[in-house]
């Protein structure tokens, strides 16, 4: 796939961030190059508010071990790799981990790895400080996975940093975990879409 650069600005740190082509990327789907539908294939708005709110409340992961599941094109991971001591960016998938390392190397970030991780199937021995989900709150069939996976980190005393569009069918999942929440805080990106981001932590 041909891959093309789009910059993204979170001042002080300019990111140029590494994505397919959509002609490439469409053409790749078509030919069934790719295992499944390419939703990694774009920057959502979740992911553009979660880097916000990492660069404005960098506190949070300051020296700490992050880990971004179903990263995508990892544009949080990117930016959390200017302020943790370690970012661990993960996907299912190999395709979009290329492209991440492709930004990895554009911008001349250090601190930072990818690695496939599933989240549906997670390492026993998986841990980090704190967490990093955009955007996954999408099907209402993975919210059992879900749930049990924002259990097993919290339960670790991970912190959670969870950024959601504010979609009605999501409403349920997120209303479970208010009870853990210190933290909300909502952005307008793209095109006028409201992304609420939440940080989780067991009391």
């Amino acid at each position: 796939m041909v891959s093309i650069e789009k910059t993204y600005h979170f001042p002080p740190f300019e990111i140029k961030l590494m994505l397919p082509e959509p002609a490439s990327l469409q053409k790749a789907w078509e030919k069934k190059q790719l295992k499944d539908f390419p939703f990694w294939g774009k920057c959502w708005p979740a992911a553009i508010a979660l880097s916000s709110f990492i660069t404005h409340h960098s506190k949070l992961i300051e020296d700490k071990l992050v880990l971004e599941l179903a990263a995508g094109l990892a544009l949080p991971s990117l930016v959390a790799a200017n302020f943790a001591k370690q970012v661990i960016s993960s996907d299912y998938l190999p395709e979009p981990l290329g492209f991440v390392n492709e930004s990895i190397r554009k911008n001349n970030i250090s601190r930072i790895e990818t690695r496939m991780i599933n989240w549906q199937d997670i390492p026993g021995d998986l841990s980090a400080d704190v967490l990093l989900l955009s955007d996954i709150n999408y099907d209402p069939n993975a919210f059992d996975v879900l749930d049990q996976l924002l259990t097993y980190f919290l339960e670790k005393g991970t912190l959670i940093i969870l950024s959601t569009p504010q979609r009605i069918i999501a409403k349920s999942f997120i209303d479970k975990w208010l009870s853990f929440q210190v933290m909300q805080e909502e952005f307008i990106v793209e095109e006028g879409v409201r992304v609420t981001v939440f940080v989780l932590n067991k009391q």
